[in-house]
């Protein structure tokens, strides 16, 4: 669906370029979009490079274990039908611990192992679990403490004060976790509410 919306503007930009005497234009901007998007994703390499080097630092230096042993409580609570010795967990709060240091590129292949390993644990492969529902929600909207990705960013396009962002993320992310935890909570009420009636 997604391609179909694509081509479709696409093509009647090239058209209305076309018809408008335009299309120079279009070609001037089809090779500044692709300039563009090559510098960032050169920035975004740089800055993946910074952060996982600093994420292996705070792993050797058992920073990420010190973190995911606070988060642990949490995460009983969050995902109470997944074992605590379960490598699901592990994955789980690492996961979390990548998130909240801002490491979000990181903390993608943690999630999708945390996800295989509790579809695992899933007893109806059809659909997904509570665990899986919360899991993708928190991911989603995790609180973020450092927003290295969007700091860098900032810098590489010559921002005064890129980490003035920062208070009205860790802000923001923590509203939208709890928001997140709410309505997870919710819904997965309301499904069971009509089960239970059918």
């Amino acid at each position: 669906m997604m391609n179909v919306i694509w081509l479709v503007m696409l093509v009647s930009g090239v058209v209305v370029a076309g018809v408008q005497g335009n299309i120079d234009k279009v070609t001037t901007a089809v090779l500044h979009g692709a300039r563009d998007g090559v510098d960032v994703c050169f920035g975004l390499i740089s800055i993946l490079v910074f952060w996982l080097g600093m994420m292996k630092i705070a792993e050797q230096a058992g920073l990420v274990e010190v973190l995911a042993k606070w988060l642990r409580p949490i995460a009983r609570f969050l995902y109470p039908s997944v074992p605590v010795d379960h490598p699901a967990m592990g994955s789980i709060l690492a996961n979390m611990s990548a998130n909240i240091l801002g490491l979000g590129n990181a903390a993608t292949p943690l999630g999708l192992k945390a996800m295989k390993q509790l579809q695992d644990l899933n007893p109806n492969k059809d659909e997904a679990s509570d665990a899986m529902c919360t899991l993708l929600a928190i991911n989603t909207a995790s609180i973020t403490l450092i927003p290295a990705t969007v700091l860098g960013l900032r810098v590489q396009y010559g921002s005064h004060e890129p980490a003035s962002i920062i208070v009205s993320t860790i802000l923001a992310t923590c509203v939208a976790t709890i928001l997140a935890i709410f309505l997870d909570r919710y819904f997965r009420k309301r499904a069971r509410r009509k089960k239970a009636k059918r």
